[in-house]
């Protein structure tokens, strides 16, 4: 689908990497506040093998 985000995230998105990702932004359109849950939700991405540790599981 490409980067289908706000005019805010975009570049945010573009600087980290993401090619593929769909956002939605629900009450305040203040840029800062959108700059700043864009980077706590990119701060809390895991990656496959953290969630298999936390589920106790073995990736295959």
């Amino acid at each position: 689908t490409g980067v289908i985000a706000g005019v805010h995230l975009r570049p945010l998105l573009e600087l980290a990497g993401i090619r593929d990702v769909l956002t939605k932004s629900i009450g305040s359109a203040n840029p800062k506040n959108l700059l700043k849950a864009g980077i706590r939700g990119l701060m809390s991405l895991r990656t496959r093998e953290q969630i298999a540790e936390l589920r106790g599981v073995t990736l295959e």
